[in-house]
């Protein structure tokens, strides 16, 4: 979401695009593209460091997970997307392209943003390729949601729980009833200016005093968090979550506070499954965060640092340990998500450094001048406006 709004102010001319020598060991080949356009499958590219040397053990010991903002149909319009082929924004042919990526990408584990077709396209044909999903719609009027699919033989599910950020109103509501001073509770206020958005991108929410809390909070975004059991033996059980943070930088604290809510819902769910399943759970967390490598949000995310004060506050919350996949094993992608109006990282694989599992492998991203993505996504190789992001990982038990 965050490209797309950003798309609406810039439709007269061209960001330029950020240039970067970075993961230039790791370049799709494109060598037959001259001759037939087709969706561009990336590899795992092993991870080449003396701190991590155990990618050689057998692979019922690794696991996979990629992570895919996939583009909801609803929000394809040609206003917001005049630099991609007509023919590449169709769904019949984003379907199938979205469908031949994840297929061939095989992960044991999907994480998707963006879900908006999951009872008609989705659920169907990844159960024809070995995937049970769990999946949850964002509040409101929204059509798409955050899905999680994983393949039958890899992994078993235990526990599901969904995550709604639209529930950080009532953390200050009752924060500000135990005051005494409901009207005094305040966000800082950031540009109110919307006259250029789309109104398909705006949830009710969207609308009123944007210094209200209770207004600026409601962003109708979600997450879903799940506990598998990995079919590995003498592995304790794994956590998964995947979420879609708000899209608009001018509202910054709000990613902000839901970036808390986020770690703050996963360290209560880490406590009650190692409780009720008397284990030590890893935690991987997967999505599009709408926040650039070195924000807020990022450093929040990656540190585990403190708030600042005027967010809500819970005694309970301890943040988790989470390192970037990519930062750990070589360095963020130059950008996930490519347009004329924005060329940026927004999306994010992240572990637990503490856990029992470590990533082994990297999924591949383009080059910035590679041609699959030269005037910005979609187009004939990339169905959606991000590129898919992942990892192998590997049980060290």
């Amino acid at each position: 979401m965050y490209s797309k709004e950003r798309m609406w102010r810039a439709t007269s001319f061209f960001f330029p695009r950020f240039s970067s020598p970075s993961f230039s060991s790791s370049t799709i080949c494109l060598c037959k593209m001259s001759y037939k356009a087709g969706p561009v499958i990336p590899k795992f590219i092993p991870v080449e460091t003396s701190e991590i040397t155990s990618i050689s053990k057998p692979d019922g010991m690794r696991f996979s997970l990629v992570s895919y903002n996939v583009l909801a149909q609803a929000y394809v319009k040609s206003a917001l997307f005049p630099h991609s082929p007509s023919s590449c924004l169709k769904w019949k042919a984003r379907s199938q392209a979205t469908l031949t990526v994840l297929k061939n990408l095989g992960a044991d584990f999907l994480c998707l943003q963006e879900v908006d077709e999951y009872d008609s396209f989705y659920m169907m044909n990844m159960e024809n390729l070995g995937y049970s999903s769990i999946y949850v719609q964002r509040s409101g009027q929204k059509r798409d949601g955050c899905a999680i699919f994983y393949k039958r033989t890899s992994a078993e599910l235990v526990l599901e729980q969904a995550i709604d950020y639209n529930d950080l109103i009532s953390s200050i509501e009752d924060t500000a009833a135990s005051s005494g001073d409901k009207d005094g509770v305040s966000i800082p206020s950031g540009n109110a200016d919307n006259e250029l958005k789309d109104d398909l991108c705006k949830a009710p929410g969207d609308h009123g005093d944007l210094n209200d809390p209770r207004v600026r909070l409601k962003r109708d975004c979600v997450g879903v968090m799940a506990v598998f059991k990995l079919k590995v033996p003498s592995c304790d059980p794994i956590i998964i979550a995947n979420t879609h943070l708000y899209w608009d930088p001018e509202l910054a604290d709000v990613k902000l506070a839901q970036a808390k809510y986020l770690l703050s819902c996963l360290a209560q769910f880490k406590q009650l499954v190692s409780s009720q399943l008397d284990c030590t759970p890893s935690i991987i967390v997967a999505g599009d965060f709408n926040s650039v490598p070195g924000d807020q949000v990022y450093q929040y995310l990656v540190s585990g640092s403190s708030l600042p004060e005027h967010l809500p506050e819970s005694s309970d919350d301890q943040p988790l340990p989470l390192s970037s996949v990519y930062a750990y094993t070589r360095e963020e992608p130059h950008f996930t998500n490519c347009t004329p109006g924005f060329t940026g990282t927004l999306d994010y694989t992240l572990f637990s450094p503490t856990g029992d599992v470590k990533p082994v492998s990297f999924l591949e991203l383009p080059e910035s001048e590679s041609p699959d993505v030269i005037g910005g996504l979609p187009n004939h190789y990339h169905p959606s406006d991000h590129l898919p992001i992942g990892a192998e990982f590997e049980v060290l038990q």
